[in-house]
């Protein structure tokens, strides 16, 4: 079998658990399968060389971040290549652009546009292991790019359509995608299967398993991914194109704790002006999750709640500053104090009753809502930050996911 494994951050933590990694895949081509490694940066090494760069220059030019922060898999794969030559498994620390991977000139969050692993394929003629860099790849223009937090994930499934692999594995220090964050809910259990659609819900609610963009390509090239864990010997989560009729309406329960709501308050109620704020936020980058609004009871005035993500608040205040002066709003409305929690699941379409139980069980635990969003697959809804954690706990009771 052809067979590509992701080794994330935390299963390479240390030289030791470096060590161990690479005696795991000598196992499996003594076993006789073709083996594509990709390595993410050791340990908390992104974050550490992020921080020097804000040290160095707090406006961080975003050409050269990349080019550092990719400095932190050259090092996991240069280690990782040398530990298996060491063990009697030749191999070599192959860079995102001599895999083949071409991206957008995006700096930071770079999208694939082809895959060419024609160097590849030459290595695995002569029975070298190659052992690539996640997280980045180079643009037409020659430069180098990374492709987001989570983005060795993304190479690694980019790899196995490319390579046509047999299997893409994603090693992390959890078995596999649970019910719920098992941190916060205890009770919370590991999922055997899961489909693209599912997991890309629970992706983009804040389950933090896999990369957004890395389900995206899984599902568009059809490449079944497993979800596994580095340190116990588990079957982890398979990811496809799922059943047609799952048996339970709610597969799983997500919790994001990195939101931030900004209300426009008293902008004209009239057509236009929800389209205006949203395209000053598009035009910036910023991406816009739930979007509500209210008319008010004076004036034919309304109120515009919208929410971001945190590391995208302090942009999101300023084009919202900008567009409540064009729209001669009365006043901007941040809160930070909030979180979204959002079930999941294939059923939620086909089977009555799933929001109705979701309001009740924040009903029962005295929790309120303070904005909805629906899709055929996902009900979310904004809670007190607060709240989060026992928000997520009654939901997950309220359908028996622990059973």
């Amino acid at each position: 079998m052809r067979i590509v494994q992701k080794f994330g951050g935390t299963s390479l933590g240390d030289l030791e658990l470096l060590q161990a990694v690479a005696d795991q895949v000598h196992h499996t081509v003594r076993q006789g399968h073709t083996v594509v490694v990709v390595v993410s940066a050791m340990g908390h090494t992104t974050d550490e060389l992020i921080h020097r760069a804000l040290v160095v220059d707090g406006r961080t030019s975003p050409g050269n971040l990349d080019f550092l922060l990719m400095t932190g898999e050259m090092q996991s794969a240069a280690l990782m290549a040398m530990a298996l030559s060491h063990r009697g498994t030749p191999a070599q620390a192959v860079s995102g652009a001599q895999a083949g991977i071409a991206t957008t000139r995006e700096f930071g969050q770079s999208r694939i546009v082809d895959v060419s692993p024609v160097f590849l394929e030459r290595l695995i003629a002569e029975g070298i292991t190659p052992v690539v860099t996640g997280f980045q790849g180079v643009a037409a223009d020659g430069s180098y790019t990374t492709l987001g937090r989570g983005g060795s994930d993304l190479t690694a499934i980019a790899l196995a359509s490319a390579l046509d692999a047999d299997s893409c594995e994603i090693y992390s220090d959890v078995p596999g995608v649970f019910t719920a964050d098992p941190r916060m809910v205890p009770q919370a259990k590991a999922l055997t299967q899961l489909s693209y659609d599912e997991m890309l819900e629970l992706a983009s609610q804040g389950a933090q398993v896999l990369q957004t963009q890395a389900v995206l390509y899984a599902r568009e090239s059809q490449v079944t991914v497993k979800a596994r864990s580095t340190f116990e010997s588990m079957p982890g989560t398979r990811i496809d194109t799922g059943t047609d009729e799952p048996a339970h309406p709610v597969t799983a329960v997500a919790l994001d704790m990195h939101v931030t709501k900004i209300g426009l308050v008293g902008v004209p109620d009239r057509p236009g002006v929800a389209a205006l704020a949203c395209e000053r936020l598009a035009s910036a980058g910023i991406n816009i999750d739930l979007v509500f609004q209210a008319l008010s009871h004076h004036n034919s005035r309304a109120d515009i709640a919208l929410t971001v993500a945190d590391d995208d608040r302090r942009e999101a205040i300023q084009v919202c500053q900008k567009s409540l002066g064009e729209l001669s709003g009365d006043a901007l409305v941040v809160d930070g104090d909030i979180a979204k929690v959002s079930v999941v699941g294939a059923g939620v379409r086909n089977h009555a009753g799933v929001a109705a139980t979701v309001f009740r069980a924040l009903a029962d635990a005295s929790i309120n809502i303070q904005m909805i969003s629906t899709s055929e697959i996902k009900i979310s809804c904004i809670v007190a930050r607060t709240d989060a954690t026992r928000a997520l706990n009654h939901i997950h009771d309220a359908f028996g996911l622990d059973a």
